[in-house]
């Protein structure tokens, strides 16, 4: 059948020419498929967060609390340096006058006049020294010791007492005012009250007194002259 092979050959050759021209079909169906890059991915940005009113309000009440105690902290250290002040000033004014009082001898415990002294007095005893002075006069401790009493008093409206190293008690009465608390140690010379004219009294004066360490009260006189303490 030689006129079937030759149309096959012929379609054969037609077949090539189509598909590829120079290039035989089984030559083009065995090619290897190449495959396309793929294009970049774009990187997802982040959402934005949102802050709600309630997130910033709470933010703003803990900034103000941080404040107000950094506020509280610095006036806190302020009044404490204050005080460290004060209280070296008074230290410092206490040992000058020690060393004042230790120089001449004694302190001048109270600038004023003796108007009573001690002993009978209108059918009583007078147990003390009354010494006149204007009203608001400081008075000096005489000697150094340590307040065991300072405040209402009955007769004296207030008072202030001190005790010293070998057991003697001084008290001073009809104050208009303390300037030292109980258990208060106190140097010679120091201010401790200011005259009044307090509880039973018909003038502004001092009423001074020395009660020895058995409890008994003694003229003030000889002791304030050993101790070369003045008055005027």
């Amino acid at each position: 059948m030689p006129a079937a092979a030759e149309g096959a050959n012929v379609l054969r050759l037609g077949l090539d020419e189509l598909l590829t021209p120079g290039v035989p079909v089984a030559q083009a169906v065995a090619a290897p498929l190449v495959a396309e890059p793929l294009a970049a991915v774009a990187p997802v940005a982040p959402e934005p967060q949102v802050v709600g009113a309630a997130d910033l309000v709470k933010a703003a009440e803990v900034q103000r609390v941080a404040a107000e105690q950094a506020a509280r902290a610095a006036e806190e250290a302020r009044l404490a340096e204050e005080a460290r002040v004060a209280a070296e000033a008074v230290a410092a004014q206490s040992a000058a006058q020690s060393v004042v009082a230790s120089a001449a001898g004694g302190v001048q415990m109270l600038v004023g006049r003796i108007t009573s002294g001690f002993g009978a007095r209108w059918g009583s005893s007078h147990q003390g020294l009354d010494i006149a002075a204007p009203i608001g006069t400081p008075i000096h401790v005489p000697l150094a010791g340590t307040v065991i009493s300072s405040g209402p008093a009955s007769g004296f409206g207030q008072w202030v007492r001190v005790e010293h190293a070998d057991g003697t008690v001084t008290v001073y009465g009809h104050i208009s005012r303390s300037h030292v608390r109980v258990g208060q140690s106190v140097a010679a010379g120091d201010v401790i009250a200011d005259v009044g004219n307090e509880g039973q009294s018909t003038g502004p004066h001092l009423h001074f007194e020395v009660v020895t360490p058995g409890g008994t009260k003694v003229n003030p006189r000889p002791w304030l002259d050993e101790h070369g303490i003045g008055l005027t």
